[in-house]
């Protein structure tokens, strides 16, 4: 028989890609994106017992790493205005057009809201209208809205 333990165990498992997705849409820092994969751990588990199933357990992860992410944002933004440094962007292997292209893309898609931004980096993430609405709560046809306005904001910030 599995326990709770185990069956929490292989949950993560088969999700922690999903969760270090949305900690790396909020930090590049690493040391940061441990931080907030072990808070996300802890909640999950704090919340496992009360989900009840009525959504897909994909979309409960996504929801729960997202308001915490989200969160996290708010909290280093008013730390920021009191003088806290802000995190460097961290360097990846690559071409460095590229890493120069991703990381103003990055740059872009911080300088939008929470909501915007959530939208936009899980559609980058393959997820589908109906799973982005669900997780944020929103209609099918606003996720459209969001995004086609979205990528036009991304195209003008030239």
């Amino acid at each position: 028989m599995e326990t709770k333990e185990q069956r929490f165990s292989q949950l993560v498992k088969e999700h922690e890609q999903t969760i270090y997705a949305v900690c790396y849409m909020f930090s590049r820092d690493a040391e940061d994106v441990d931080d907030l994969h072990q808070e996300i751990l802890l909640r999950l588990w704090q919340g496992y017992d009360g989900f009840e199933g009525r959504s897909d357990i994909r979309t409960w992860i996504y929801r729960v790493a997202l308001n915490y992410c989200i969160n996290f944002s708010n909290k280093r933004k008013r730390e920021r205005t009191r003088g806290t440094t802000a995190r460097e962007a961290a360097t990846s292997d690559g071409d460095l057009e590229k890493r120069m292209q991703m990381k103003q893309l990055y740059e872009r898609i911080n300088k939008l809201g929470l909501v915007d931004r959530s939208v936009i980096l899980l559609w980058l993430e393959g997820l589908s209208y109906e799973e982005i609405g669900a997780i944020l709560g929103i209609s099918v046809k606003n996720v459209s809205f969001k995004l086609v306005r979205i990528k036009e904001r991304l195209k003008k910030n030239d």
